[in-house]
């Protein structure tokens, strides 16, 4: 790496301690540098809070030095009144004179604005440092703005004959049929903490009764989504337990009581591009969908996801409810504990594909 790049890479340290946390906002980073040395850095850490170009500023102890420093960070400045006051005000009256951008912000508040503010106030803007790995870092927030949908993670496992359950019986009990470990379970937590919404289909909720929480892992835990057409789910099911905002799409009606918000659409066609315009509207850059097989599939069959995360267990179930199945991609495969974990990544999405080390920590 070049001296730009090694900065621009500790931006995006900074910027992935926030994962989790932002909401519908970016991961960002920043840090100022005088004479090749750090003295200032920041990163945005929650949703409204300060953006990661103040925090940096304001850590800098002699602000004197403010006006001979260049500001490294990995997306590019806003420029407009939000939660917060423009970041390019308080870069321009910090008399910063040289700013280095990972990449541009690609929604329609900024989308230049900001890089084109800066230049016309007399900064020198380099743009483009680690440009790939700052897409990549804000894959959510790039796909919400540019497709108009949350980012899309799929998630589940499969025995190694490729069966996602057995055949469940009336005198079953409800539960899970676990095919991975308990170690893999902690990190799926880890992953429900850093999106903001968790879906499921009916039929999981009914077979397996999930609380669709993180209680294995610290964080905020996801909103929660069901497709229940019908309403047929029991009240009894831990999705009910009003500990968390949960959206139960449905065919019969659409009202809000207390977290439970019912949400109504039109089953006569496909439920996907409601559900994707109404999670856009909600300012949801991302969900996780762990199931069932059906609802994984179809998603699979209209292009609507960007990952697949698959534990493959030793288990053999020999008959069973078949996995999903992903043509044509050919997965990365990592060994995790008790299983084989395999990635598929969506190859029309490939300039913002993520490194491993941030998919398994």
């Amino acid at each position: 790496m070049n001296q730009q790049e090694t900065f621009m890479q500790r931006c995006l340290q900074l910027a992935e301690k926030g994962l989790g946390q932002t909401g519908s906002n970016p991961l960002v980073g920043a840090v100022v540098v005088h004479n090749n040395r750090i003295i200032g850095e920041g990163y945005h850490r929650s949703f409204g809070g300060p953006h990661a170009e103040v925090l940096a500023i304001e850590s800098v102890r002699n602000k004197d030095l403010l006006r001979a420093s260049t500001l490294y960070v990995n997306l590019e400045p806003c420029s407009h009144h939000g939660k917060t006051p423009p970041c390019t005000d308080l870069i321009m009256a910090s008399n910063i004179p040289h700013i280095v951008v990972g990449t541009v912000d690609p929604s329609s508040k900024v989308k230049g604005k900001g890089i084109d503010r800066l230049r016309r106030s007399g900064c020198q803007v380099d743009l483009g440092v680690l440009a790939t790995e700052s897409q990549s870092m804000n894959c959510r927030f790039f796909t919400y703005h540019e497709k108009m949908r949350p980012y899309i993670i799929l998630k589940w496992a499969e025995s190694s004959d490729g069966y996602i359950d057995i055949i469940r019986k009336p005198e079953d009990p409800i539960g899970p049929n676990w095919i991975s470990g308990p170690l893999e379970r902690i990190l799926v937590h880890q992953w429900r903490s850093q999106e903001q919404g968790l879906l499921v289909g009916s039929t999981t909720v009914r077979t397996d009764d999930p609380a669709l929480d993180v209680r294995l892992w610290p964080g905020r835990s996801p909103i929660r989504m069901v497709i229940d057409k019908d309403l047929k789910i029991d009240t009894h099911h831990k999705i009910y337990n009003r500990e968390q905002k949960t959206i139960v799409f449905n065919s019969k009606k659409m009202e809000v009581d207390q977290t439970i918000h019912f949400v109504a659409l039109d089953f006569s066609g496909s439920v996907w591009p409601q559900i994707m315009k109404f999670l856009y509207e909600e300012e949801m850059v991302s969900i996780m969908v762990e199931g069932g097989a059906k609802t994984l599939q179809s998603l699979i069959d209209a292009a609507l996801w960007d990952e697949a995360r698959v534990f493959r267990g030793s288990q053999l179930f020999k008959a069973g409810v078949p996995a999903p199945r992903i043509i044509g991609q050919q997965p990365s495969l990592y060994k995790t504990w008790d299983t084989w974990l395999e990635m598929f990544q969506n190859n029309l999405d490939i300039s913002i594909n993520r490194p491993f080390h941030q998919i398994i920590q």
